[in-house]
């Protein structure tokens, strides 16, 4: 027997219906109230039967899968567009774009026009959840095709509503106003869960579905004993941008320790007796593109069980740090890596201790983690440190970090606890002057000797509020002819949409940009612009979600106008 229903709008206990959500969403849109946005997904949320409460929060985010999971829909744009013009077969569906501002409205209105209502029997959440394993498990030839199959049948049963809420799921753009933030303070308040507990589970967990599965099924004592767990990988602690190492200094004198900003790629260590499991800054997998760094944990560490951090750097023959491009051509590879291992050989640098033994020092102070760390890394070296009593010897360290090319300096407070996924006040990071970690939202075709390449790439900054990535210059210059070619073949793949020479992406790509200053510009909807941007490397390491903020650069702009003039 079916159980009495919700509040209204709210789905029935019995199943949760893709309508339901693709609602929820559409009322979301049209919330301005941050409270009353709260409400609405708590309220749907502890209406919800159990097995269908942890795909729901996930959909509402964006992930159709867990953050620690290494599946990936691996949908472009693209891909997404064929298979609603399959569905809705429009007449001429280029000219829509003129008329909408994202993808899920496209889709929406494409669906509208074709008059397509919902399918019988309706889309069920965990219809969608299964429909997404399976385009997540195709691999090689055909692969992408049978994506777009299993893609353009759900959309075939889809209301214009979920194919809408179907396309911004897919694409990771729901622009709804719930970030994952406020996802888990609505959990907090509908489950009556302290927020500083649902944060830190979700973080340790790397699942929003798991956390409101507990919130709602378990309660508050649920929690209780949530902590790190071995070959799970943990959302990495963040830093904050420090603008001058004065400024820094001076907030926290003498409790900093500084460690070199090294030009490498971020890994978590698992380790417990003879399994060693590596994981990205973005939690995949790369254990088997490392077995180098593997051997060296296996053989090196004075612990059989630990969690670890530490930077992963490509070596010269004199065992010299060579240009995170070349670390590019090791890491996540999985064809030939033994051979590669010849060419670049890697090396590993510790920087904290999560988990030893049977002891957890996630919440411990950094000091302590640092003299635990000291006493287990055996032949694996540390990055190289300081803890400087005057500003005199932070300068002359941060002075010996850039005349030995490293990317500046990581300043941690000697007295902060570890913060999975936050970007806290306990670490800030010190680079060059003039860099920026951006997004490529878009490109347009070159000319002359570039005829053919995308090569004038349009670069966004992240806004930290609404998740937007938010344009703020172009720029050709940097990438090598070879470069340009992968890199025109690679944003063809993620192609949302192409008006004249340009072509519009999905924001996936993050890019090092290096510039001479920010300058007042009306053509950007901020009204600034890089001035003399180029590139300086293809951080395939980051995330969009790390590149740097709008709102960062706005600072920076401030403090630059600020400045006196130089002579």
């Amino acid at each position: 027997m079916e159980s009495a229903p919700g509040p209204a709008g709210s789905p029935s206990a019995a199943s949760t219906s893709l309508a339901s959500l693709a609602e929820l969403s559409d009322r979301l849109e049209g919330t301005k109230s941050r409270l009353h946005l709260l409400r609405l997904v708590g309220d749907f949320l502890r209406e919800l039967p159990a097995a269908d409460r942890p795909v729901a929060a996930r959909l509402l985010v964006g992930q159709p899968f867990p953050e620690g999971d290494p599946r990936r829909l691996d949908v472009s744009g693209a891909t997404l567009w064929r298979a609603v013009c399959e569905v809705a077969a429009p007449a001429a569906p280029e000219a829509l774009w003129s008329q909408v501002s994202d993808f899920g409205q496209a889709v929406d209105r494409l669906l509208a026009e074709a008059g397509r209502g919902p399918g019988a029997p309706g889309l069920g959440l965990q219809e969608v959840a299964r429909t997404f394993e399976a385009m997540a498990a195709q691999h090689g030839r055909g692969a992408r095709r049978e994506r777009e199959r299993l893609l353009a049948r759900m959309l075939a049963r889809a209301s214009p509503s979920e194919g809408k809420f179907l396309a911004k799921c897919v694409l990771g753009d729901m622009r709804h106003g719930v970030n994952q933030g406020m996802l888990l303070e609505a959990i907090a308040r509908a489950a009556g869960v302290a927020p500083e507990a649902i944060r830190r589970a979700a973080m340790v967990l790397g699942d929003v579905g798991e956390v409101a599965h507990l919130a709602f099924e378990k309660g508050a004592n649920a929690f209780t004993a949530v902590a790190p767990r071995l070959f799970h990988p943990l959302q990495p602690m963040l830093a904050q941008m420090a603008h001058t190492l004065e400024e820094a200094w001076n907030a926290a004198p003498g409790r900093l320790a500084l460690e070199f900003k090294l030009d490498g790629a971020r890994v978590q260590v698992h380790l417990e007796r003879d399994e060693v499991r590596l994981f990205s800054r973005r939690l995949h997998d790369v254990t088997e593109s490392l077995p180098d760094i593997v051997a060296d944990v296996r053989g090196s560490l004075k612990t059989r069980r630990a969690l670890l951090e530490g930077e992963v750097v490509a070596v010269d023959a004199w065992g010299r740090i060579r240009p995170f491009q070349d670390l590019l051509r090791r890491y996540r590879r999985m064809h030939r890596v033994e051979s590669a291992q010849r060419q670049v050989p890697l090396r590993l640098f510790l920087f904290d201790l999560l988990i030893e033994g049977d002891e957890l020092f996630v919440d411990r102070p950094y000091a302590e983690r640092w003299q635990r760390l000291e006493s287990v890394h055996g032949g694996i070296p540390l990055v190289p440190r300081c803890v400087p009593q005057v500003l005199a010897e932070a300068e002359a360290f941060w002075q010996e970090a850039l005349a030995a090319g490293h990317e500046g300096l990581m300043l941690k407070r000697l007295d902060g606890r570890y913060t999975p996924g936050i970007r806290g006040s306990g670490w800030l990071k010190l680079k060059r002057a003039g860099g920026l970690d951006l997004v490529i939202v878009a490109a347009d075709y070159g000319y002359g000797r570039r005829h053919g390449w995308l090569s004038n790439y349009h670069l966004a900054a992240r806004d930290e509020e609404t998740g937007e990535f938010r344009p703020v210059g172009k720029t050709f210059r940097g990438l090598t002819d070879d470069e340009f070619r992968r890199m025109t073949a690679r944003l063809l793949a993620i192609r949302r949409r192409e008006e004249g020479g340009t072509v519009w992406v999905d924001p996936r790509v993050v890019v090092e940009v290096q510039y001479s200053d920010i300058q007042k510009s009306p053509l950007y909807p901020d009204g600034m612009a890089l001035r003399f941007a180029r590139i300086a490397q293809i951080r395939d390491d980051k995330a969009p979600e790390e590149a740097d903020t709008i709102q960062h650069m706005r600072r920076l702009f401030e403090r630059q106008a600020a400045a006196p003039l130089r002579p």
